[in-house]
């Protein structure tokens, strides 16, 4: 059709694939736009031949769901927001695979928003993925979050599930592990064994996890009347390049330690590399013990004694508990701890 053209659009045009409806499909078909939507939809009260057929001509047509304008007859849009502060640590990434296993079978979609431990970047993260009107979403926050900071995405009235990282004034669903039972396991199996000077790498008390298992590390000690030496202590976020820094730092105190435990696995792989470049190797003259028990803990050499802390199950049970929000938002608070079970492989051993 050239410029100043009055005529009609041609029905290849109309066809096009940014233009295609069902209303086009009905008549190519010659049936109804229920019969259409019904096929779609894989609906048994349409016959299988139908169905096929209209899903034949609409993947010819180049046909493409509309989700937002099915969200504003619904009221539904069949997304899960998910706001974590980091997916690089393999332990939130198998988190993050076990809640979109989960979702997909109730014909649900993930959106990601991350934003590492930056409060800001946080802030305009949740707010983008509120804006896609999310039908519930499960959070992780980053470090420093406070309840303040996070009431104004709560009084949207968006469903959510608190995974792994806990706000409790905040009064939402939880699900996560028992984070001072895994670490007293650790350190009653290193005090077992006879270590008397034991760090603590990557302390944070600006996350839920870190406060939990950093207080459960001067619990035992306490316990056990061993004393609290802040030399042997290093706070940071846990990475492998802190792990690796931490290690090098207590080994540094004046009494080093003969063992260490682990904010994570990620901490004690940067630790492992720190022995070595001492001239030391965790499980034959140092201890070390991580946390989360991530698949590549076992493949480690030597591979990692660690907590393992259920994470699939921690991320099947969070999309579990934001359905069950959704269909149900008057319903009371849910909280699950999954109980971690010390995992021991090769970095452990008797002092020297």
């Amino acid at each position: 059709m050239t410029a100043g053209d009055s005529s009609p659009p041609s029905s290849a045009s109309v066809a096009g694939r940014s233009r295609v409806t069902l209303q086009i499909i009905a008549d190519r078909l010659s049936v109804s736009t229920a019969t259409v939507s019904l096929a779609l939809r894989d609906s048994p009260l349409v016959a299988e031949a139908t169905r096929q057929r209209v899903r034949e001509i609409a993947r010819e047509m180049g046909y493409s769901y509309n989700r937002s304008a099915a969200a504003l007859r619904t009221d539904r849009t069949n997304i899960i927001g998910v706001g974590f502060h980091d997916i690089t640590n393999p332990y939130f990434a198998e988190l993050l695979s076990a809640i979109e296993a989960t979702i997909a079978d109730f014909g649900r979609s993930l959106l990601l928003g991350t934003y590492a431990e930056d409060l800001q970047r946080q802030e305009r993260v949740l707010n983008s993925l509120a804006e896609y009107r999310p039908d519930g979403m499960i959070l992780c926050p980053a470090g420093g979050s406070t309840a303040e900071s996070l009431r104004h995405l709560v009084a949207t009235g968006i469903p959510i599930v608190q995974l792994s990282r806990e706000i409790p004034e905040l009064g939402l669903d939880f699900v996560g592990s028992d984070d001072r039972h895994g670490i007293l396991q650790a350190m009653e199996h290193l005090i077992g064994l006879g270590h008397r000077r034991i760090a603590f790498l990557c302390a944070n008390e600006g996350i839920s996890t870190g406060r939990n298992r950093y207080h459960a590390y001067r619990e035992a000690l306490t316990r056990h009347g061993l004393p609290i030496d802040p030399a042997l202590i290093y706070f940071s976020y846990g990475t492998r390049e802190n792990g690796l820094k931490g290690i090098q730092q207590v080994l540094d105190a004046a009494e080093p330690p003969t063992a260490a435990v682990c904010m994570n696995d990620l901490a004690a792989f940067g630790a492992m590399l720190g022995l070595r470049h001492r001239g030391r190797e965790a499980g034959t003259d140092f201890a070390l013990i991580g946390c989360d028990d991530v698949r590549e803990a076992a493949q480690w050499y030597p591979a990692l004694t660690t907590i393992h802390n259920f994470q699939n199950q921690m991320g099947a049970k969070s999309a579990e508990f934001l359905l069950q929000r959704i269909a149900e938002p008057a319903a009371p608070q849910k909280r699950l701890l999954l109980t971690p079970e010390l995992v021991l492989r090769g970095t452990t051993c008797p002092p020297r």
